[in-house]
């Protein structure tokens, strides 16, 4: 059975998401603060914790830096009443898997919970290498060698995707739902686009091929060989 925490200082809302969750086969551990909520992680297993920004005692944000920090990397779905840019960075950028922004129906979270379910345990290092390849998510910046890529923020998250993926195939449906969202309806080709702009600035001014099309299957970024 999958195990899941909820860590959320609203009653009414950890009720309902305890029950409907339950409802859906999970079994559901509830903290109400986020020093408690911390607690439960460090000491049981989780599939993967729900957990609140705006929490008493300890907020969203520190808890999920301090799991990091520890080694801990369950995957963590952020609930959040803030729907700016920035605060939607801070989540990704303190280690978090994907957020939902309050108020959200049932459906949209279990889509966005079922989703890092799949995606599994992956550990956050806090640069990302390959190569000479670096990509430093909490100052949004890439380097290859001694030089700054000049990336705009969509192009570094596609470059962080590929990245924690590195020498995977990864096809256009699953770099839609982590690097867009799911209610992105534009044009599915644009991530066509995205791609020859990443090559343009982080393949060939280094006369590098890393980034790879497999035709039918997806995108790769190649590990150099050692």
């Amino acid at each position: 059975m999958v195990r899941l925490l909820v860590v959320e200082d609203e009653v009414r809302l950890a009720a309902s998401l305890r029950t409907g969750l339950e409802a859906e086969g999970f079994a559901v551990d509830v903290a109400p603060d986020g020093a408690e909520g911390l607690w439960f992680a460090q000491e049981h297993a989780y599939d993967a914790i729900l957990l609140d920004i705006m929490l008493p005692v300890m907020d969203g944000y520190d808890v999920c830096r301090t799991l990091r920090a520890q080694g801990v990397w369950t995957p963590i779905l952020m609930l959040t009443a803030k729907d700016g840019d920035a605060d939607q960075v801070d989540a990704l950028d303190s280690g978090a898997d994907d957020y939902v922004i309050k108020p959200f129906s049932f459906q949209v979270l279990l889509a966005r919970l079922r989703s890092v379910l799949r995606r599994g345990v992956v550990e956050r290092p806090a640069n990302l290498e390959v190569g000479d390849l670096v990509l430093d998510p909490a100052r949004r910046q890439a380097t290859r060698g001694a030089e700054v890529l000049p990336l705009t923020a969509r192009e570094l998250s596609l470059l962080e995707f590929l990245m924690r993926r590195k020498g995977d195939v990864v096809t256009k449906q699953q770099i839609m739902e982590n690097v867009w969202d799911y209610g992105f309806e534009g044009d599915p080709n644009i991530i066509e686009v995205y791609i020859a702009r990443l090559r343009r600035k982080i393949d060939r001014p280094f006369g590098r091929e890393d980034i790879e099309t497999l035709r039918g299957s997806g995108y790769r970024l190649r590990v150099p060989e050692a």
